[in-house]
C-alpha cells in the first residue's frame, strides 16, 4: 500500500519543489501541477505531488496519519478520528 503525505511547499523552481512535512523535507516533483507555489499544501506520492490540497484536506490526512502511527504503537488513536466517532459510515450512492 503506498500513502500519500500531505507536503507544504517551501521552495520551488516550476519543476520540483522542497516540500515538508513535520521533520522531513524532501524535492519531489510538481510536473503534475500547473499552479503549485511556495506554501500551498501538495499530497505526494513517491516523491511526486499529484494533486493540490486544501488546508482542511492536508490537516484530515495528516491527522489519520498520527492516528494510524498511535494505532500502531498501543496508543489511544480515537482524538485523531474525532469526526468519525459517533456517527455511521455511509457508502457512496454507487455502492449501496
Amino acid at each position: 500500500m503506498c500513502l500519500g503525505l500531505p507536503m507544504t511547499i517551501v521552495d520551488t523552481d516550476g519543476i520540483t519543489a522542497l516540500c515538508e512535512y513535520g521533520n522531513e523535507r524532501r524535492r519531489v516533483s510538481i510536473l503534475l501541477l500547473s499552479d503549485a507555489s511556495a506554501g500551498a499544501k501538495v499530497l505526494v506520492h513517491i516523491d511526486s505531488a499529484v494533486r493540490l490540497l486544501t488546508e482542511n484536506e492536508a490537516r484530515l490526512i495528516s491527522e489519520a496519519l498520527h492516528g494510524l502511527e498511535a494505532s500502531l504503537n498501543g496508543q489511544d488513536c480515537d482524538r485523531f478520528f474525532a469526526d468519525l466517532i459517533g456517527h455511521e459510515p455511509q457508502l457512496p450512492e454507487h455502492l449501496r
